[in-house]
């Protein structure tokens, strides 16, 4: 598991700790998802592979410790992992299968035009497995095909920020691959049902946190 940094210096890191040891000639970095580069990646980490090319030496344990020992002690301390260990080829295939069915948690700081009721707050909280659909967002459509996709929203909590009654704490549990700031704004309707249209009021997102994403197998 990590915690996330920009992906080029995070490949450096990677190429001078585990392709110095495995003796490869380059690797490939598997990510369980990604997320836009203003979103924080909280609590555990998010699970990755790391496919070491042309391997000429097999890292034993102690060295796969001296690996994750070397990336957590950078001066830096902009990465973190955990639980690094060397896995077979089915490992890699049952990532990839859980892909569309692993379920990630958020936390989002949110605005509201207009102050919310007891009532709002409640018709939030009280949703469970609610389907949404959602069109290709309008920020990504220059180089993602326009599509429908249909996601699911588990769970929610909404608290208020303290002093203020216009900014909330959303905590959210969704599928993979649910577009969360597009959940709470709406885009201009290309997503719904959505925390602005609930709501019957806009909604903005201020700070997108992910805190979990629920994937056991690489526990």
């Amino acid at each position: 598991m990590m915690k996330e940094w920009g992906k080029h210096q995070l490949r450096e890191i990677i190429k001078e700790s585990v392709c110095a040891i495995s003796r490869g000639d380059g690797y490939k970095f598997h990510a369980a998802g990604r997320e836009d580069i203003d979103v924080r990646m909280l609590g555990s980490g998010r699970p990755f592979l790391i496919e070491v090319l042309n391997v000429r030496s097999i890292p034993s344990a102690i060295e796969i410790q001296q690996i994750s020992d070397k990336i957590n002690s950078s001066e830096k301390k902009h990465v973190r992992i955990r639980n690094l260990k060397l896995v077979d080829n089915e490992i890699w295939a049952m990532m990839r299968e859980g892909e569309a069915e692993k379920q990630k948690q958020y936390a989002a700081l949110i605005w509201t035009s207009s102050p919310l009721t007891d009532d709002d707050l409640q018709k939030i909280s009280v949703i469970n497995d609610m389907e949404i659909v959602q069109n290709t967002p309008i920020r990504v459509l220059h180089r993602r095909s326009p599509l429908e996709r249909k996601r699911i929203i588990h769970w929610m909590e909404i608290e208020k920020v303290e002093g203020s009654s216009n900014y909330y704490l959303l905590h959210l549990c969704t599928q993979a691959g649910t577009y969360i700031k597009e959940f709470v704004h709406g885009d201009l309707g290309r997503t719904n049902p959505s925390i602005g249209s609930m709501l019957r009021c806009r909604a903005e997102i201020l700070q997108l946190d992910v805190t979990d994403v629920k994937m056991d197998l690489l526990q």
